[in-house]
């Protein structure tokens, strides 16, 4: 990886603007209860939706993946390198999981690292959310679904463009860790399952 001054400032931006809390902005819009205090405590979409509804959580989700995917698309058009790409990714990722304007109470940053990938293609980015999809619909776990995505989002990118195999790579091995309290809960069957607000 070639560090520059473009690369050092591309990772900050991505760490800003992953930083910005679309679940807490859009609750807070929406006069809906803070993310970080209800439901599961997980400021992200899937916590938005048990919370505040599926219009709600689609803002979240549409902002989270916007966060990730603008900062990498950018890095990309300048022409930074493969490896720099994945770093500049993960930042704007742990901007969402630790965001210094919201006091570092952040997400799983799973939405943020799947919209640094969908820049790689079309292809990806629909293979990528149709086996969340279908996880979800199958298991009724987000978490199951986010890390079946990101266990296969390599083996995708491979297939389909092995030049940003170690970026999307790095992604998902963040995604696993950040996932391990939900791994554990999940062997012991003690995850929560996705559910819509009740009216």
């Amino acid at each position: 990886m070639t560090i520059t001054i473009l690369t050092l400032g591309m990772i900050l931006a991505a760490y800003l603007a992953g930083s910005i809390s679309s679940a807490v902005l859009v609750c807070r819009l929406r006069r809906l209860p803070d993310p970080r205090t209800e439901g599961s405590g997980n400021p992200g979409a899937t916590n938005v939706l048990r919370i505040g509804g599926a219009s709600s959580a689609a803002m979240v989700l549409f902002f989270d993946m916007l966060k990730g995917a603008l900062p990498a698309y950018l890095a990309f058009r300048l022409g930074i390198d493969h490896v720099a790409l994945g770093v500049i990714a993960i930042a704007a990722c742990l901007g969402h999981i630790f965001p210094i304007f919201f006091k570092f109470r952040g997400g799983k940053g799973v939405a943020t690292a799947f919209g640094a990938m969908a820049p790689i293609g079309h292809e990806l980015a629909l293979a990528l959310m149709l086996t969340w999809i279908i996880m979800v619909l199958i298991t009724r776990y987000s978490s199951l679904a986010a890390i079946t995505t990101a266990i296969l989002a390599p083996a995708y990118t491979w297939y389909m463009d092995d030049r940003f195999t170690i970026p999307v790579a790095m992604l998902s091995t963040l995604i696993l860790i950040r996932h391990k309290d939900n791994i554990r809960r999940l062997l012991k069957g003690e995850e929560s399952k996705v559910s819509r607000k009740r009216k």
